[in-house]
């Protein structure tokens, strides 16, 4: 199993964490605005069915 030779120090450690978090945060807040654009009706850059307005034949 591979181990690795030395200690990594803080801030390399603390950077990586931050730019996980800072992707993570960025997903988060696409997401949150998409959703809030789905509710107010106004989505110009996507397409997507709505399952309201869809006619059921049966």
């Amino acid at each position: 199993m591979a181990v690795p030779k030395k200690r990594t120090s803080k801030s390399k450690s603390r950077s990586r964490k931050a730019n996980w978090k800072r992707k993570a945060h960025l997903t988060a807040k696409k997401s949150f605005s998409l959703a809030k654009s789905l509710l107010n009706n106004k989505q110009n850059s996507f397409v997507h069915n709505d399952l309201n307005s869809e006619t059921k034949s049966v």
